[in-house]
């Protein structure tokens, strides 16, 4: 203690030094722009006991951004989290000629990079204060005190300026002059407050930065395929209000759960790159619309060989005058045979066991001649496998390929460096095709393995194939459609139950449907009908 300071000051002073530091602390904690905007302003007026104050942000187009302004006396609270915007325009740092502004405060401390004290505006010659006036006509405050900081990053860039409005003396209440110590603790605190800015601002570029990479590389897969485009981006939009709607849910098994705002991010980046494997499957198998495609769908190749059958068999009557009406039969009976070739290669209903013995009959019953004079069955041993798919339009081989997406973004996934907030990506990103009984893939994990994030997922991925419009084996299902499959899905250990329930009880799949599906297929749905179905309750 000096021999001129009293315990008062000593201790006051004292004082706000811990608060600089908490301060500090808090600044360096909050994640969030508006809310740090906030805790940097609402600081600086406690520091120097300032009755308002507003924080202005630089644009790129070198301007000051009103962002948040305050006042306790008028109640004035805009800006930040308050959901009121700032009606006032931003500060040109330039005029039309390009010409530095230095007439108004807040622009003179940036382009001088200097704090400005102003004991009192109505006295203060060099600035134009026309606008503090006017503005005190209209709400009959008095601006007096005024104390401007510039912000400055950590290349000593000025980012934005701190402006603080009527000191208040501690004791009295009367307004008084910003001191020398009160300018030195909002300059310390600007300093502070400017590097934990500059901070989250990184942050956030490097955030939207790995956003836009990773939008990139689903463009680039959605891309490969008309079939699948859209896919990427939408599954990441129903898992995450999946998840949120079970993160509201105060009733049932799941009332615990709960995500903060980086769990929320982190199952966002996870929805996003669910698929990134795929960026490895052969797109031949990715667009493969009927059973027969390759490059082009073969059953064209069929349709040639019929017609040389058919040729056959008109000159074989020619040859050994057979009957009109038997030949006729014969034409018949092959065109049949074609024409069910043809619905068997769509792919798009069960085939029976009947139907495949049909496929290999048909191959041995007719032989023609290839262009080397050699004779063949109709279909080749490939033609025939593929033709007897049960369901869907893929070999075991081509659907192995497939499946093996999800273990290469796992693998992807698994080898980059994630931060300790995003630990779980490779984890829920990797489960979207597991089961709860098990039997999924790629890892054949149960229920009790998995974490709700990447149950959600899993049911977000199944949903968004059933109601999908632009599959090439079958059309998008309307959603009673959809629920009754997911519900049959429940109930043999396919889906996770209660979150299935959940999924139906707050009414995601609507949500979901409104923003992503045609109207046609938002049909009306009886909640009583679909399988497996029970609201959650406190019973539970």
């Amino acid at each position: 203690m000096t021999k001129n300071s009293s315990p008062h000051v000593q201790n006051d002073l004292e004082e706000r030094i811990q608060q600089l530091v908490q301060v500090g602390r808090s600044l360096s904690r909050e994640k969030n722009i508006d809310r740090l905007l906030e805790h940097i302003l609402m600081a600086a007026k406690l520091i120097t006991n300032a009755d308002g104050g507003t924080l202005y942000r630089l644009t790129e187009d070198s301007t000051l951004s009103f962002e948040i302004i305050r006042n306790d006396s008028l109640g004035i609270a805009m800006g930040g989290t308050t959901g009121s915007e700032v009606p006032f325009e931003p500060l040109a740092l330039f005029d039309s000629q390009g010409e530095a502004i230095n007439s108004l405060v807040a622009t003179y401390a940036v382009h001088n990079d200097c704090s400005v004290n102003i004991a009192d505006a109505y006295t203060e010659n060099g600035f134009d204060f026309s606008g503090t006036r006017e503005f005190d006509q209209k709400t009959g405050y008095r601006s007096q005190s005024f104390l401007t900081v510039p912000m400055k990053n950590q290349d000593d860039e000025v980012i934005g300026v701190l402006q603080l409005l009527n000191a208040l003396d501690p004791n009295t209440g009367a307004v008084t002059e910003f001191s020398a110590a009160n300018q030195l603790f909002a300059e310390s605190l600007a300093s502070q407050a400017s590097i934990a800015l500059s901070n989250r601002l990184l942050i956030e570029r490097l955030e939207t930065l790995f956003e836009s990479f990773i939008n990139m590389i689903n463009s680039a897969i959605d891309d490969k395929s008309s079939y699948t485009m859209g896919h990427c981006g939408r599954v990441p939009e129903l898992t995450m209000l999946l998840a949120d709607a079970v993160n509201d849910t105060s009733v049932g098994p799941l009332k615990d759960f709960t995500m903060t705002d980086d769990d929320r991010y982190e199952l966002k980046m996870a929805g996003l790159m669910h698929d990134c494997g795929k960026i490895t499957t052969p797109i031949h198998v990715i667009d493969k619309g009927t059973k027969l495609e390759t490059i082009v769908d073969r059953v064209q190749l069929l349709d040639t060989r019929f017609e040389v059958v058919r040729r056959d068999i008109e000159l074989e009557a020619l040859k050994t005058s057979q009957d009109a009406s038997t030949v006729q039969l014969r034409i018949s009976e092959l065109e049949e045979h074609r024409e069910f070739l043809r619905k068997a290669n769509v792919g798009g209903e069960f085939m029976t066991d009947e139907d495949v013995a049909r496929v290999h009959a048909i191959s041995k019953k007719y032989r023609w001649t290839d262009p080397s004079g050699e004779e063949r069955d109709l279909l080749t041993d490939n033609e025939v496998k593929n033709l007897s798919i049960r369901r869907g339009t893929l070999t075991q081989e081509e659907r192995a390929i497939i499946n093996h997406h999800a273990q290469v973004t796992i693998n992807m996934l698994e080898a980059m460096p994630w931060p300790k907030h995003l630990k779980h990506v490779p984890e829920y990103a990797g489960g979207h095709h597991e089961r709860m009984d098990g039997t999924g893939y790629p890892r054949g994990l149960t229920r009790d393995q998995m974490s709700v994030q990447a149950r959600c997922m899993a049911i977000a991925d199944i949903f968004e194939a059933l109601t999908a419009r632009d599959r090439p084996y079958k059309k998008g299902k309307t959603l009673s459609e959809a629920l009754m499959i997911l519900g049959k899905m429940k109930l043999t250990q396919h889906i996770d139950p209660d979150l299935f329930d959940v999924f139906v009880h707050q009414g995601v799949y609507l949500q979901y449907a409104q923003a992503f599906l045609e109207a046609e297929q938002i049909d009306e749905v009886h909640l009583d009908a679909i399988p497996g179905y029970s609201p959650p309750s406190a019973a539970k």
